[in-house]
């Protein structure tokens, strides 16, 4: 049997393609791009600092328990560790920003249908430690030392 060459138009496809045939990108799942559509909602917004206050607020007030109790204690940690941060939604989640960038975030266990939520800090976090540290923590439920640990965590991350 004669070996077939594949042809380079047989083995590319664009991305109108898709888009045309109306099939769903398979590379993210449906609550990664629920996300992008959000952060996409937000940059178009851009908004005061009272109204992202109010949105990262309503945010946390509709997530299911025990998520919504665990983001209240969070957002008032973080508040109170970091009275400089702003409130903001960043991909559809609650953030903390410095001078417009996000320094950590609260990404709920029902986000992206996980079994835990977590805390994560992006680059902007001065929490480095040697060559190598911890940017994004697991939370299952906070015990009081949990949160004296996070809120030393959000003061180190802003210096």
């Amino acid at each position: 049997m004669a070996e077939r060459k594949p042809t380079k138009k047989g083995t590319q496809k664009s991305a109108k393609s898709n888009t045309a045939t109306g099939k769903a990108s398979k590379v993210f799942t449906d609550e990664e791009r629920a996300a992008m559509r959000e952060h996409a909602l937000e940059l178009k917004a851009g908004g005061v600092r009272a109204e992202n206050e109010s949105a990262v607020l309503e945010k946390i007030a509709s997530m299911p328990e025990p998520d919504r109790t665990m983001g209240k204690r969070l957002h008032a940690i973080i508040k109170a560790s970091a009275p400089g941060l702003s409130s903001r939604l960043w991909y559809g989640m609650p953030a903390y920003a410095r001078d417009g960038n996000v320094v950590c975030f609260f990404q709920n266990a029902q986000k992206f249908k996980t079994r835990y939520s977590t805390l994560g800090f992006s680059d902007k976090a001065k929490l480095d430690e040697g060559q190598m540290w911890p940017t994004s923590f697991a939370l299952k439920e906070l015990t009081a030392s949990d949160e004296a640990r996070i809120g030393a965590l959000v003061k180190k991350a802003v210096g």
